[in-house]
């Protein structure tokens, strides 16, 4: 609409009014929702023989409408003497008893307590952007004072939230009940529609101020309310309701495959995320079959940080092989309970249907899609709080591939699985339960399985194991030869017990921050210290220094497998100290000749990747890449040796050579393992390019 304020600083200024209904003229502005979308609620709060002063009426048909209906006490006062001027010659004739006057209602003449309701429809929003705020408070305590005892302020808004905030904090300070109604939308296709949802705040005056604050949430006019506790529960819940009409309003007036549109469903009654939905449209260009407009794929729980269905271009290929218009991917969360898929279906369907693409005949079917039909199975056998990570839970989880894993997530980045093992057959079990730590105790899974140290889950695990051909580790020359490994970040333990227990002649060194890590991989991920495995806790950065200070240590390998807590730079890993020039060179000091630097990077800006790489550069004259097959994964392996810029080809050809010594070392040492390692080194290095 052309007539809107350009700025939300036009709200609440009188001469932009006077302009704003000479160019209206004679047209009601009905933005915010007429007599018919509002009566379910006025009447609930506004008995016919209440006196009841209209706010900032404006030129609309709301007091004509109400006046019409049996509400024969109004009194609409406004700032603008053209709106007022035309309001009275609009109705002296056909309604001689309703009441127009120029009033500003900051300062209004009425006596106390001579009102038994307010009605605000957008009067609050006009005036909250002036002066910090300043004018709208000035209304408020004005209305507060012409309210009578069990008087109610009725305010029509589209609640942005420093509007919400400022009448909510107002009238709890004053003591007031607050009701806030969320108005049900319907399906408009009208060019004037707001996509911003309408509220009604509804503010109850008592004689005596209440002790505790009286919040209120209600969905439609006549929703049951839910009563909140806090003040910042209540302006969160508006949020919310706020940002999913946004939503909706811009999924059914359009298709963007780009737009990567997410909203969680919460448990009505605990309040706790139950579905996390993403809606993934299909490209304009690609023909879809008439009948296939719109689908929803539940994605199996245990399922949700697979590449497929947490990273935008795997939802875009899951939405290519699915053909339909519209898909809607749902997640389910952990500590949440399923039936089967039939109940899941009854769950969400009058949800989802809110979320169906623009043009979707009526009483269309929308399929349930799902990989084998069933939810998937997940069980939690531990969680607890580490100081450093927060709260983490260890769950079990059934794989696509039908096998069982392991897993610790930390629940601050639930899309993340921090650690992962295979889980096989035990006749015995691998551990005892701390029941101290485990706030949720292990079940019947647990004590029949045991973890597959041979087999690595994390695929630049791998990577970083057959980077050891750098050193020519299995080869005939170097036989009976030790292998020094130092890794910085130990994770569920996986890889460090896997060089322990197949690397011949291994002696692992890990440096581990947070000593709850440490914890949970002795206790749920079968890892073992030693003679020739050890961890020590404290920051990776400080130990190097120190080791680089005091000299004589030289490692085979180095390797940092470390996340980075801070996600704002676009790097997951390892944190930006650690690729420092200065850190480089000294890992580059604390290398023996022959040593290998093997380092997981996961860096989303290709900017800051490539500046990355050229401080890698600088101090390690060979580096190599292996790019993750469907993740932002790659592991560099760096070497003193020769610049692999002077002989690639020869330097990738004494790799491939070599990955059979390698491989066949492996499955010969099997230190404290009677379960062979289940990795291909050749292949492996296969996809291996020089950087």
């Amino acid at each position: 609409m052309s007539l809107l304020p350009k700025t939300t600083e036009d709200f609440s200024s009188a001469e932009y009014w006077e302009k704003f209904f000479q160019k209206r003229g004679e047209k009601a502005f009905e933005w915010y929702g007429d007599f018919n979308k509002l009566c379910g609620v006025l009447h609930k709060y506004i008995k016919l023989q209440d006196k009841v002063l209209v706010v900032g009426c404006g030129n609309s048909e709301l007091s004509e409408q109400m006046f019409d209906v049996g509400y024969k006490h109004l009194t609409n006062i406004d700032i603008s003497e053209t709106v007022i001027a035309n309001m009275k010659q609009r109705n002296s004739g056909r309604r001689p008893g309703l009441t127009f006057e120029q009033v500003d209602a900051t300062h209004m003449m009425y006596e106390d307590a001579c009102y038994q309701a307010a009605l605000d429809k957008g009067t609050l929003d006009a005036m909250a952007s002036e002066k910090e705020g300043a004018l709208a408070r000035k209304m408020l305590t004005e209305v507060g004072r012409v309210l009578s005892i069990g008087g109610r302020y009725v305010c029509v808004t589209l609640a942005q939230e420093s509007v919400i905030a400022l009448a909510v904090e107002r009238f709890v300070e004053l003591g007031w009940a607050v009701r806030v109604h969320c108005l049900q939308e319907e399906c408009e296709n009208a060019e004037d529609s707001f996509a911003l949802p309408v509220f009604v705040l509804v503010c109850t005056k008592f004689r005596q101020p209440m002790p505790r604050p009286i919040l209120e949430m209600c969905l439609g006019d006549d929703g049951a309310p839910t009563r909140l506790t806090q003040v910042a529960e209540l302006l969160a819940a508006v949020k919310q309701h706020r940002a999913y009409s946004v939503l909706k309003k811009r999924l059914r007036t359009g298709t963007d495959p780009d737009a990567n549109l997410s909203l969680t469903l919460c448990h009505a009654k605990t309040g706790l995320p139950r579905y996390s939905l993403t809606v993934q449209d299909c490209p304009q260009d690609v023909k879809v079959p008439r009948a296939n407009q719109f689908a929803i794929f539940i994605v199996p729980q245990g399922s949700e940080s697979s590449w497929l269905y947490s990273s935008v271009e795997g939802r875009k290929q899951l939405a290519a092989s699915a053909n339909f218009r519209r898909l809607v991917i749902v997640a389910m969360h952990r500590n949440q309970e399923y039936t089967d898929m039939q109940a899941v279906q009854l769950e969400l369907s009058p949800m989802v249907m809110e979320l169906a693409p623009p043009g979707m005949p009526d009483k269309h079917q929308v399929p349930f899609l799902s990989v084998g039909g069933d939810l998937g199975w997940r069980e939690e056998v531990s969680r607890g709080v580490s100081e450093l990570s927060g709260e983490y839970c260890v769950e079990n989880v059934r794989g696509e591939d039908g096998s069982l894993y392991r897993r610790l997530v930390f629940l601050s980045n639930t899309a993340l699985v921090q650690s992962e093992s295979r889980l096989v057959p035990s006749h015995t079990v691998s551990h005892k339960k701390n029941k101290k730590k485990a706030r949720t105790p292990a079940v019947s899974t647990t004590s029949a399985t045991t973890v597959d140290s041979g087999f690595l889950c994390c695929a630049h695990h791998e990577v970083m194991v057959a980077g050891l051909t750098m050193l020519g580790v299995g080869s005939p020359q170097n036989k009976d030869v030790k292998v020094s490994v130092l890794l910085v970040g130990l994770g569920g333990g996986c890889l460090p017990q896997f060089l322990r227990d197949f690397v011949p002649g291994a002696t692992v060194e890990v440096v581990e921050l947070d000593p709850t890590v440490l914890e949970v991989a002795k206790e749920w991920f079968g890892f073992q210290q030693d003679d020739h495995l050890r961890v020590t806790i404290g920051d990776g950065l400080d130990h190097i220094c120190t080791l680089e200070k005091k000299g004589g240590a030289l490692f085979d390998a180095i390797m940092f497998d470390v996340d980075n807590k801070d996600s704002t730079l676009g790097l997951s890993c390892p944190p930006a100290a650690f690729l420092e020039s200065s850190v480089l060179q000294k890992v580059h000091n604390l290398l023996t000749p022959k040593g290998v630097f093997a380092l997981n990077l996961v860096c989303r800006n290709s900017a800051l990747r490539k500046n990355m790489l050229e401080r890698v550069y600088n101090v390690f004259p060979t580096v190599l890449s292996r790019k993750i097959e469907g993740e932002v994964n790659e592991v560099l392996l760096c070497s003193l040796g020769e610049s692999s810029a002077s002989n690639p080809t020869d330097i990738l050809s004494t790799l491939n050579l070599a990955a059979k010594d390698l491989q066949s070392s492996l499955s010969s040492n099997r230190t404290g393992s009677n379960r062979p390692p289940h990795i291909d080194i050749a292949e492996l290095l296969k996809d291996l390019k020089v950087a």
